[in-house]
């Protein structure tokens, strides 16, 4: 069941999507060769903590998960695609970092990816990144009220396979409100046309993730969270949460540098 959110929702919607923005912020201001990806991890727990806001990732267990998520900040490095647990491993220059975040603040909960390198990027790297934004404001783009999730679907979908990326299928975008994770799903890859229709009110996570070696495959880490690419490939991944309004889409967690 898809729940419309009223005006006055979207904005409390966009003040906790405010702290997912600075959170994410401060990340990458912090992401440096030597830093651990434990240390980004307390980065944005602090942040949590000076806006009072609480995480909807910190002990979330969906069902495919062995264990509850033991962190605030999902951070894949590299061959990981997304839902990276942090750990102790240190970054190094040249790696290509993706960390998500989430934040619930009166109730409402924002979430939003960004993909970045550390230290000297590499030029395929910066391809895919500039890629999976590109995708991500395709997407965007196409959540307007009249059209449907096919059309974002095949907006995000047409970019990520004109530049030659592979797709993880199964993985894409949700609704979300009072929880993290709502109706509907929202593929990154569909026939437009298609699917439920936007209305006024619906509120949607999209993000596109993309695996540089062109195939689609993938697998879980040991630990059970990390989701890999199986060429060892690298990958990408961006998210924003976005109200479809009257006026056009509305983007909660837009960060100062976008």
């Amino acid at each position: 069941m898809v729940e419309l959110k009223t005006d006055t929702s979207i904005d409390a919607m966009h003040t906790a999507g405010r702290v997912v923005a600075n959170a994410l912020t401060a990340v990458r201001k912090a992401a440096d060769v030597g830093v651990s990806l434990l240390e980004l991890d307390e980065v944005a727990r602090e942040v949590l903590r000076g806006a009072g806001a609480t995480s909807p990732f910190l002990g979330y267990r969906p069902s495919f998960a062995p264990t509850p998520f033991p962190a605030v900040l999902c951070v894949s490095v590299n061959d990981a695609i997304v839902h990276g647990v942090p750990n102790d491993y240190r970054l190094r220059d040249g790696d290509l970092v993706s960390a998500d975040f989430g934040a619930e603040l009166g109730g409402w909960v924002g979430d939003s990816a960004v993909s970045f390198t550390v230290g000297t990027a590499r030029p395929a790297d910066v391809r895919l990144i500039e890629t999976v934004e590109r995708a991500l404001a395709a997407g965007i783009g196409a959540a307007v009220v009249g059209n449907r999730i096919g059309d974002i679907a095949h907006a995000v979908g047409t970019v990520c396979r004109a530049a030659g990326y592979g797709i993880p299928d199964g993985f894409g975008g949700h609704g979300i409100g009072r929880r993290m994770h709502e109706d509907p799903a929202v593929p990154n890859e569909g026939r437009p046309g298609r699917g439920m229709p936007l209305r006024h009110g619906m509120v949607l996570a999209i993000e596109p993730m993309v695996i540089g070696g062109g195939t689609d495959g993938f697998h879980a880490a040991p630990d059970g969270w990390t989701l890999r690419t199986d060429d060892g490939s690298r990958a990408a991944h961006a998210e924003h949460t976005v109200a479809i309004t009257r006026a056009g889409p509305r983007v909660l967690t837009a960060r100062e540098a976008d």
